[in-house]
């Protein structure tokens, strides 16, 4: 099952929004490469959705905390270092490991980022203060 940007994903800052709709994006590339014939070497697959997914974060999270400083989110510094945290998660695949079980490894893969785009885009993203609140 892909995974759907519905309206309970808006945050109604229209950039972020369009950015987490393109982070969906990448997820359901990664749930499409899952779909494929295990039998088939995926493995340079996996590393350019790795590559476009972290290159891809960094950019969008680069604007989301730009965003939160210019409003004075009081939860900044606290969500960056979710930010961060997930990098840091992403830079850590050991791709040799991600060679030898490939299937195995876009399934973590795609458990991770669906996790993601639920509890953080959910949890914390919604709750950035809207357009309309900046004073």
């Amino acid at each position: 099952m892909k995974y759907v940007f519905t309206d309970d994903y808006l945050t109604g800052i229209a950039s972020v929004d369009a950015q987490h709709s393109k982070l969906f994006d990448l997820t359901n590339e990664c749930y499409e490469l899952v779909m494929e014939s295990a039998a088939d070497d995926k493995y340079d697959k996996i590393v350019a959705i790795l590559e476009e997914l972290a290159d891809y974060a960094a950019t969008h999270f680069a604007h989301e905390e730009a965003y939160a400083e210019r409003v004075g989110d009081p939860h900044r510094f606290s969500h960056r270092a979710l930010h961060l945290r997930f990098m840091k998660k992403v830079g850590e695949i050991d791709l040799e490991k991600v060679d030898e079980n490939q299937q195995e490894y876009l399934l973590n893969i795609l458990d991770f980022l669906a996790r993601w785009l639920f509890d953080h885009i959910k949890g914390r993203d919604c709750k950035l203060p809207h357009p309309n609140a900046v004073q």
